[in-house]
């Protein structure tokens, strides 16, 4: 199956911001253009919860295509986990996605570009409450797939509940597709799904990523400020 996101790197975010302000990067004392940036540098600006993720996907995807590890270890299968007690499961099935290949560098692309901006932006300073929307994604997307058909792995899926999530809190951020039209970043979610139907995939395990995206962004954004809510925040993140 083609990735969802595969085909989104026509998409750009229209910025009036420089990268160099951003991230406090070094700048050329003449011009003030920012300084080449290296490999390493760039890692280490990942913020925690994006470099780890993207850290173990790369691992585990690269392991899988060096035939070190099998991806029949790692794939999501409820009577595996509750009856042979292979709980890894749970976790692994999220860090595999495909063969070494273009499809998974534009994945590994979107993975850091908008849980970077989600841990960066919204939850600056939060990193627990980010922790919580991750697992709580990742929860529910286990809990609804062994009742629909879709693949194993929900990496994807769960890249694109927080493409939804940054989405609907960047409302007026303005972004374009190959030149051809331009519209908000609520759209976006809507706008790749419908390009990976185009491809012939699938739309049922992008669904389930919107569908998870919405029930956290309602849950934490909208519920709390009903009046049948009073404040209340269903998915507060426990004190440790």
């Amino acid at each position: 199956r083609t990735p969802p996101l595969a085909g989104a790197s026509p998409f750009s975010l229209e910025r009036c911001s420089k990268a160099a302000g951003r991230t406090g990067r070094e700048t050329c004392p003449a011009c003030g253009a920012p300084t080449m940036v290296t490999l390493q540098d760039w890692y280490l600006e990942i913020p925690p919860v994006t470099r780890v993720y993207l850290t173990g996907s790369v691992l585990v995807t690269v392991a899988c295509s060096l035939e070190l590890i099998s991806p029949f270890t790692l794939y999501f299968n409820v009577q595996l986990i509750f009856l042979k007690w292979q709980v890894w499961r749970l976790f692994t099935n999220f860090f595999f996605f495909g063969a070494v290949s273009l499809d998974f560098l534009f994945h590994m692309f979107f993975l850091v570009r908008y849980c970077r901006l989600l841990e960066e932006g919204s939850f600056r300073g939060r990193t627990a409450d980010f922790m919580m929307m991750m697992l709580f994604g990742g929860g529910a997307m286990c809990c609804v797939a062994p009742f629909i058909n879709i693949p194993p792995f929900l990496g994807s899926s769960l890249a694109f509940m927080m493409v939804y999530v940054w989405g609907r809190r960047n409302e007026y951020v303005r972004m374009s597709f190959l030149g051809l039209f331009q519209f908000r970043a609520p759209f976006l979610p809507w706008v790749l799904l419908g390009f990976s139907v185009l491809l012939g995939n699938s739309p049922t395990i992008d669904l389930m990523g919107i569908v998870v995206g919405h029930t956290y962004f309602f849950l934490e954004d909208v519920y709390p400020y009903t009046p049948a809510g009073r404040g209340r925040k269903p998915l507060r993140t426990p004190w440790l």
